[in-house]
């Protein structure tokens, strides 16, 4: 059961002072079986207080607000977390279609997890899914399947997407990064009316190769019947075990936007995002990402601008 110690730094740069400033952050570690927080501490720029609650898919959600002038907004999480997920685990491989309907008959949220997106590309989905063959297939063989394809036909390039980058535009250039791969897993998993979920976080495989780390990650969790939730990372094509530590889920990236707010005034802002995993054995991986932003155009009024729209760290 491996402990890490992960340090998160989000800074807004602005050219000019802001004001007014009201933020949401999903930096809380998920509550579940899977992992054990042992200490948690959050410092954000004017000490502001923050309120906490539950949402709709059991993220723990922070609201803070900087209402004084300022030209920065830091927002640091310092986390010792522990994973409890056994490296060797049985998922249910046997549980067909038939046990999966029968089972979230009566969940609408399971049932709204298993609804697709209307895409253009729709018949690109449907022509993979034909590939994957999922007729003669357990709900987990499928899952698996569809990771599969996706780690051997998509390829990961990073800065050629954004977190606006559609499923359509993913599947025309078959590249991109966690999230896209993310999301068009997604696609395909509803497709098949399998209840599935966007999960941000992070990776922490201590130099054993494997994508994503020194950022938020992303990966996918899908319903099995007779199991529950089982994640599974398609960036890695693995089955996610305890070198992943899981902050938020939902029905797609915004519901796990690690921060996002607005601010008045009529600056130009700068974000950047440092992320480092400290292993039991001493070693350190960290990686600062500087997030392009669009600009605002200089003007006497006061604008209201949306940070999340603004520039949000795009999940590694």
């Amino acid at each position: 059961m491996p402990i890490f110690r992960i340090h998160h730094i989000t800074k807004y740069e602005y050219d000019r002072p802001v004001k007014e400033s009201t933020n949401e952050i999903k930096i809380f570690p998920y509550q579940c079986n899977d992992q054990e927080v042992l200490q948690h501490q959050l410092d954000i720029t004017g000490e502001p207080e923050i309120f906490q609650y539950q949402d709709y898919w059991g993220n723990k959600i922070g609201l803070f607000n900087v209402l004084a002038p300022h030209k920065s907004l830091i927002i640091e999480s310092q986390l010792i977390i522990r994973t409890t997920l056994p490296e060797a685990f049985t998922i249910n491989f046997i549980s067909g279609f038939d046990e999966l309907k029968e089972e979230i008959k009566d969940n609408l949220q399971l049932l709204e997890l298993a609804s697709a997106d209307t895409i253009k590309s729709q018949n690109s989905i449907d022509e993979i899914i034909t590939i994957l063959d999922p007729s003669d297939k357990s709900v987990a063989e499928t899952v698996k399947s569809c990771s599969e394809f996706i780690f051997t036909y998509f390829k990961y390039i990073k800065g050629i997407t954004t977190i606006e980058t559609t499923v359509d535009e993913i599947l025309e250039h078959r590249s991109g990064v966690c999230q896209d791969f993310a999301h068009v897993m997604l696609q395909i998993l509803r497709t098949l009316n399998i209840p599935s979920r966007y999960v941000s976080g992070y990776i922490c495989p201590n130099k054993n190769g494997m994508r994503g780390e020194g950022a938020t990650h992303a990966w996918v969790e899908a319903y099995i019947p007779g199991y529950g939730w089982a994640g599974v990372d398609p960036t890695n094509n693995v089955w996610v075990t305890n070198t992943h530590v899981k902050l938020a889920v939902g029905n797609h990236f915004n519901d796990c936007t690690p921060a996002k707010g607005t601010f008045k005034g009529p600056a130009r802002q700068k974000l950047s995002v440092y992320v480092s995993v400290g292993y039991e054995d001493g070693h350190v991986f960290e990686e600062k990402t500087n997030v392009q932003m669009l600009t605002v155009a200089d003007n006497e009024k006061e604008l209201l601008i949306d940070e999340n729209f603004m520039g949000q760290q795009q999940q590694q």
